[in-house]
C-alpha cells in the first residue's frame, strides 16, 4: 500500500501585489539590519508601535508596507 501524502502547508497563496510587498519589505529589512537573525526576528515578532507583526502588515497593504518601512528607518536612525 502506497503512503498518502498531503500538503504540509495549506495557507492561501499570496496575490501578486502581496508577493511584491513581501519581497520589498524583506529586502528593505536585510539592507537595514544585515544580520539574518535580526531580520527574521524583526519581521516575525509583534511590534508594539505597529500593533502587529511587521511581515503581515507590510504584505497586507501599501499603507502597512510604508508604516513598516518608516519603523525600520526610525530604528536605524534614518541613515
Amino acid at each position: 500500500m502506497k503512503p498518502r501524502f498531503r500538503k504540509a502547508f495549506s495557507a492561501p497563496a499570496l496575490s501578486p501585489a502581496e508577493q511584491v510587498r513581501q519581497g520589498r519589505i524583506v529586502k528593505v529589512a536585510h539592507s537595514a539590519f544585515v544580520d539574518t537573525a535580526v531580520v527574521r526576528s524583526f519581521l516575525n515578532t509583534h511590534h508594539d508601535g505597529l500593533r502587529g507583526r511587521p511581515l503581515d502588515l507590510a504584505t497586507r497593504s501599501d499603507s502597512g508596507l510604508y508604516a513598516v518601512e518608516a519603523a525600520i528607518q526610525s530604528m536605524i536612525g534614518g541613515r
